[in-house]
């Protein structure tokens, strides 16, 4: 049996698939979106809600170009036509044309932003498309004039002599026309350390810190207008881990690490976009002196276990990244920060020296992140953490002394139990290295 085949085109996104067409005695037969299929064949997932069928009384009618906020998989029943794309979004190839005929055995994938346009070739023909996002009143988006010179359409039947609506009459010319404006990222939790790290990758994303946006809040969650995002960035999160084992703070953990990023999951499958959320190595007990991706999760304490929940509600989601990472780093009150202080004022410390595990700085996370996005990586879970041998925080504050002049023995060792006696403080791992080799396999592809 035939096999439907995939041509890219000189418009990024816009591919042409040539289908097989079963035809008897009794007519024609082809599955016109097999998902399994065309998704294997390298077609985009890209669920489609809404299936339209534009009937064409007679040869030669003829409609767009209209650059629509939706992805489509145009194709027709019955009939040919003569179909004409032009690149109306922002970038290199705005004022890209593709042009090809369309029969029953011809189907094209279209992205949101590319102008789309056709003109009937056969009487009673039936244009059929699936788009990814209902019609709905208010709707603007950018038409370019069928008769364009600069997109420069060979229509077989001259447009004098097409059926055309006068407002496909009236488009304006490409030099007069809005390009299409990309989706933005979306960052929420942009006001703390690692949101600073992430505006700062993604000059362009769109930031909201909980004024703009309260994760906890579900009917803010509900009422956002999701449609202008294919990535969200969840960097919004409970960490204050010892007060995590309090009251108050056992509901504000399982509220902001746990019940937000599930329905943060349920917006992503309901809207389509890639929802990237971050893990820690607080979902492990800290036994294994190295943890990898595949490790059930063990959590100790309250923030740990609301973190592996957040976790299992976002791995539900088709598109999405988890990055687990540890002992985070960024601009602003941190580990390296205090140390640094309290060598410069001559204090000599007391540091944990049973916890063992490596820094991850808030640029490298945000580093790490845009290279997932923007490499379109596997879907899934990654450790994450900067570069260097583990070592333990009394370890590392020694690192921080001797760089500051100081002698590396001002710093003293304690273990955690006598670091915590007497203090209300969440029980931490132990061991709290992540294994990099996923990571690093991807990162030097």
């Amino acid at each position: 049996m035939a096999l439907p085949s995939l041509e890219h085109t000189a418009i990024p996104g816009l591919l042409i698939i040539r289908m097989p067409v079963h035809g008897d005695s009794r007519g024609w037969f082809k599955e016109n979106w097999q998902r399994a299929k065309m998704t294997e064949l390298g077609l985009p997932d890209f669920g489609p809600v809404q299936n339209n069928i534009s009937f064409n009384a007679v040869k030669g009618a003829t409609r767009g170009i209209h650059a629509e906020p939706w992805d489509k998989l145009v194709s027709v029943a019955t009939g040919r036509v003569f179909g004409a794309w032009v690149d109306l979004r922002e970038g290199e190839t705005y004022g890209a044309t593709v042009t090809v005929e369309i029969d029953p055995a011809v189907t094209v994938y279209v992205p949101r932003g590319v102008g789309n346009s056709y003109q009937a070739l056969e009487d009673g023909t039936a244009y059929s498309y699936l788009v990814n996002d209902h019609w709905r009143p208010g709707i603007t988006y950018p038409a370019l004039d069928l008769a364009d010179p600069d997109a420069a359409i060979d229509w077989p039947i001259p447009l004098d002599e097409a059926e055309v609506s006068e407002k496909d009459r009236t488009n304006p010319r490409l030099s007069e026309v809005t390009p299409f404006a990309p989706r933005r990222p979306l960052i929420l939790g942009a006001s703390g350390q690692l949101g600073r790290a992430l505006r700062d990758a993604l000059p362009g994303a769109v930031a909201l810190g909980r004024d703009g946006l309260d994760i906890g809040n579900s009917l803010a969650l509900d009422a956002y207008d999701w449609s202008q995002h294919d990535v969200v960035i969840n960097a919004a999160a409970m960490t204050a881990v010892d007060a995590a084992e309090t009251g108050d703070g056992r509901r504000l953990a399982w509220a902001i690490n746990a019940h937000a990023p599930a329905h943060l999951a349920r917006l992503a499958v309901e809207h389509r976009f890639t929802l990237v959320h971050y893990s820690s190595d607080y979902v492990f007990d800290g036994r294994e002196e190295v943890h990898d991706e595949e490790e059930l999760f063990s959590p100790l304490g309250v923030y740990g276990q609301s973190k592996a929940a957040g976790d299992l509600a976002v791995s539900v989601a088709p598109r999405h990244y988890i990055i687990r990472t540890s002992w985070v780093i960024g601009e602003g009150k941190n580990f390296i920060a205090t140390m640094t202080q309290l060598a410069q004022a001559g204090v000599s410390p007391s540091v944990v020296d049973d916890q063992i595990g490596c820094l991850t700085y808030t640029s490298d996370l945000a580093d790490a992140t845009v290279r997932l996005i923007d490499h379109n990586a596997p879907f899934g879970t990654y450790n994450v953490t900067s570069g260097g041998e583990p070592k333990s925080w009394a370890q590392i504050a020694q690192d921080v002394f001797e760089a500051q002049g100081r002698d590396r023995n001002d710093v003293t060792g304690v273990s955690t139990a006598e670091y915590s006696a007497g203090k209300v403080v969440s029980p931490r791992p132990a061991h709290s290295t992540l294994s990099l080799t996923k990571w690093r396999r991807l990162d030097s592809q």
